[in-house]
């Protein structure tokens, strides 16, 4: 198949594109949200190709995925009037948990049945309001890292990416505490200053922007990951994390109780708990080793890469029948 899609979560789309089939990516020459191409800091196979909208308006396009609103409306133009949907099949994968008026919150694919809404976690699907539009669920696939997992360093590793920006959403209120409990190695864009605006002590938190292959280094590094966010889709940071071998310790929100059986960490809504918790697993190396072997075979099971892609290809070859 030749597929068309936009760069907009590399993480996701690089496991994505690891798939049998074609991929087109839009690239424009700024390289802005509608045209970032190929990826410069993910392992993207050669079947990931680029192309200028005007080379689209002839280009043989099997399936559509469309990720954000108005992706619908700017594939029509570029595909020379073939509209996702009715001239071509579509799908629209939802990344998101919804935001604003939640649980009330209606999606924006609501009144379509002209495609399939797909969404990431089950939690997702149940959150949203999808209308009268039909609907599956495809959860979460990573490339496996390998079990890289050493703690040698005794604290706690967060992903998060503009922390201050977004606030209570992803739980930056709750590091001063945990910080008291564990030292904070925060990775992920917009962490510059954090611990200075966060008014702690630099040696407690700790902040760096790294390239994907450094961050897998530096997180196995860490002897526990923690997973503070109040609400967001399942972050494929933690997933990451379960898969070097990581203990985890996160908040027990959205699909983080799917995620993570008990044997591999420690969930819960209690933020004094989840201290505790990142504590003893700093402090008892043992432990923690046993934990993130778990949380390693629990991911491997769920969120492998070939379950994701044979999810993928069946819905796919479903929606172009």
């Amino acid at each position: 198949m030749n597929i068309l899609l936009w760069h907009v979560h590399g993480s996701w789309t690089t496991a994505f594109v690891q798939g049998s089939h074609t991929y087109l990516v839009p690239v424009l020459p700024d390289r802005g949200p509608d045209g970032l191409g190929r990826a410069r800091t993910f392992a993207w196979p050669e079947s990931v190709v680029e192309l200028e909208p005007e080379r689209l308006r002839e280009e043989p396009v099997d399936l559509v995925v469309l990720q954000r609103p108005h992706e619908a409306e700017l594939a029509a133009r570029w595909l020379g009037g073939r509209r996702p949907g009715r001239d071509v099949p579509a799908v629209y994968l939802e990344h998101n948990a919804p935001e604003g008026d939640v649980p009330r919150t209606r999606h924006p694919c609501a009144d379509r049945d002209d495609l399939l809404l797909v969404h990431v976690t089950h939690f997702n699907r149940l959150f949203w309001d999808n209308g009268r539009a039909p609907t599956a669920v495809v959860e979460h696939g990573v490339v496996d890292p390998g079990h890289r997992w050493t703690g040698e360093l005794p604290r706690a590793a967060v992903v998060v990416n503009e922390p201050l920006r977004r606030g209570r959403t992803t739980g930056t209120d709750l590091l001063p505490g945990l910080a008291e409990a564990v030292g904070l190695d925060v990775f992920g864009m917009g962490t510059a200053g954090l611990a200075e605006a966060l008014g702690l002590p630099a040696g407690r938190c700790r902040s760096w922007e790294l390239p994907q292959e450094r961050l897998h280094e530096e997180l196995a590094r860490r002897r526990v990951y923690a997973h503070p966010v109040r609400w967001t889709s399942l972050g494929l940071s933690l997933i990451e994390a379960m898969h070097l071998g990581m203990p985890v310790v996160a908040l027990a929100t959205t699909e983080a109780v799917e995620a993570v059986p008990p044997e591999a960490g420690v969930l819960s809504t209690r933020p004094e708990v989840l201290r505790e918790a990142a504590a003893r697993y700093v402090a008892d190396p043992d432990a923690a080793r046993a934990a993130g072997e778990a949380a390693r075979q629990a991911a491997l099971r769920r969120y492998g890469l070939k379950r994701f892609l044979a999810d993928w290809d069946r819905l796919m070859e479903e929606a172009v029948r």
